[in-house]
């Protein structure tokens, strides 16, 4: 079969999720894990969105609404959009393939970060792209060296706002600055998965911007913030040339009815929501806070995770950390060997992996 699949797929390493928690218990016999790897919401959907989960049920019989009618009326009135400004998909991690399937073809060139969410670099090396990685700067995206790599071969350049691992934001100011000049035939993916946790008053409003910018494409989730990890479901935001383009390649049923159904009662129970990103703001400050008493070294994030430098081998620490029943995640993947990145848990589960990380330290 390697003979004949694809060549650029067998340069290109799968993507490792965190491990389950189920798997752990089965591996290890233990009967508490928590786990802290994933960046989940640990609380789950809200009542309202469970009530309609069970509603929707009732129905999966039938094959699920292919345009997402329901949840893309609902969805452009609050963002003050044009439904056919929309795109939905199995995850933000679906939009990201469709875009690198829609305009990268072999040889042609995609800018992404060092580290950064690594289905950029797997969609990318798929499509037969040549990849260029600029590194961080302080953990933050080096907009200008990125800008820099840019050539006549380029056709995507990817910034994830916040980002993933650093958990770092970019401003309305350093956005339009790195648009600036830039070729207008250059997709600019901003992927915003991490949004709904962002406080920060000068944190970009990306959806007004798109008036300004046609190549410009917004992802978000209903994966992190509106605990529908388990559903599959994000979408897009763009011009209308744009995600009629990203649609004629789009599979005809790639969200499910409950996904659709849950996703317009997260977006109708906003309040929910808005209290539970407060929340995680003081559980985070308090997971610093403990981790100032340790004596590490951490990144400020504006999101559900912080990444850590644990000062000594990163895998190993993981390790002793599962065998104690904590799951957090190895960023050795990334390149950053001696750091672990942990996401914020409930009140209880923070108290669990700061002491575990104590003795494990």
């Amino acid at each position: 079969m390697k003979q004949i699949a694809k060549k650029t797929i067998l340069n290109v390493k799968p993507y490792v999720p965190g491990k389950p928690i189920d798997e752990v218990k089965r591996e290890l016999g233990l009967r508490r894990v928590i786990k802290l790897a994933s960046n989940e919401n640990p609380y789950g959907p809200s009542s309202k969105v469970l009530k309609a989960m069970q509603g929707a049920v009732k129905n999966v019989n039938r094959y699920p609404d292919g345009g997402c009618f329901y949840l893309r009326q609902t969805l452009a009135k609050q963002l003050k959009l044009s439904p056919d400004q929309l795109i939905f998909g199995n995850g933000s991690d679906e939009l990201i393939v469709l875009a690198v399937r829609a305009f990268v073809n072999p040889g042609d060139e995609v800018i992404i970060a060092d580290p950064s969410f690594l289905i950029y670099d797997i969609a990318s090396r798929i499509a037969g792209a040549k990849i260029k990685a600029v590194a961080l700067k302080n953990f933050r995206y080096d907009l200008a060296s990125m800008k820099n790599q840019v050539s006549k071969k380029t056709k995507i350049v990817f910034l994830g706002n916040p980002d993933n691992p650093s958990g770092q934001y970019f401003t309305t100011k350093e956005i339009q600055g790195f648009f600036k000049g830039l070729n207008r035939d250059i997709l600019v993916f901003i992927d915003e998965a991490y949004y709904e946790y962002v406080t920060a008053s000068d944190y970009v409003d990306s959806v007004k911007l798109l008036k300004m910018y046609k190549n410009l494409f917004i992802t978000r989730t209903f994966s992190k913030m509106y605990g529908l990890a388990g559903l599959r479901v994000g979408y897009g935001m763009g011009n209308k040339e744009l995600i009629d383009i990203l649609n004629r390649i789009r599979e005809p049923f790639n969200v499910n009815s409950v996904a659709q159904a849950a996703a317009i009662a997260c977006l109708k129970d906003k309040s929910h929501y808005q209290r539970l990103a407060k929340t995680f703001e003081a559980q985070r400050k308090i997971v610093c806070k403990a981790l100032d008493k340790l004596g590490l070294i951490y990144v400020d994030s504006c999101t559900n995770f912080i990444l850590v430098n644990v000062k000594r081998d990163s895998s190993l620490v993981c390790k002793k950390l599962l065998k104690k029943g904590v799951i957090v995640r190895d960023m050795g993947f990334w390149k950053l060997k001696n750091f672990i990145r942990v996401t914020i848990g409930t009140d209880k589960e923070n108290k669990i992996l700061i002491k575990t990380l104590e003795s494990v330290l």
